[in-house]
């Protein structure tokens, strides 16, 4: 992934957003054989992060916006991975819809992990901490499919 075919894939954002943005510097040092989608936090704008992931052949992003938080002690469960992560390491993420439905201020929403790193919890290669991820009973092929299919599934409603 370049940050040019990075910048190209976002469907929920203009040309001059995309541009506008801040791509990691670090793409080349990434753990990418770890990595199913690209996930990332905007260093200037921390309730803005981004997704990049492609499906199908073909590079899909997602602009983002965390919901604010009133620090919360409970622990939350991220939909696409299934990571508990306590206080805030579980946000609601919306994603302006895609075309006309997004100019008109549509939105969808999902809880995920607030770092986007779900393919490094499910692989072990972050924790969340103890307890955060349960013995499961499917194969780690099975869980990045499921969380996969997650990803796809909300990018379906963005698309709407």
């Amino acid at each position: 992934m370049t940050e040019h075919d990075i910048r190209a894939s976002f469907v929920n954002s203009t040309k001059g957003e995309a541009k506008r943005m801040h791509v990691p510097k670090d793409l080349g040092d990434r753990p990418w054989d770890d990595l199913d989608f690209l996930g990332w936090t905007d260093p200037a704008a921390p309730d803005r992060s981004y997704l990049v992931v492609e499906l199908d052949g073909r590079l899909t992003g997602i602009a983002l916006r965390r919901a604010a938080q009133a620090g919360r002690a409970r622990k939350t469960m991220c939909s696409w991975c299934l990571t508990t992560h306590s206080g805030d390491g579980v946000s609601l993420m919306s994603a302006r819809k895609a075309g006309k439905s997004g100019q008109m201020g549509n939105t969808v929403g999902v809880y995920v992990c607030a770092d986007l790193a779900c393919p490094l919890y499910l692989r072990g290669k972050r924790s969340a901490g103890p307890g955060s991820r349960f013995k499961e009973s499917i194969t780690l092929d099975e869980q990045v499919k499921r969380m996969i299919t997650g990803v796809g599934a909300f990018l379906d409603r963005v698309n709407s």
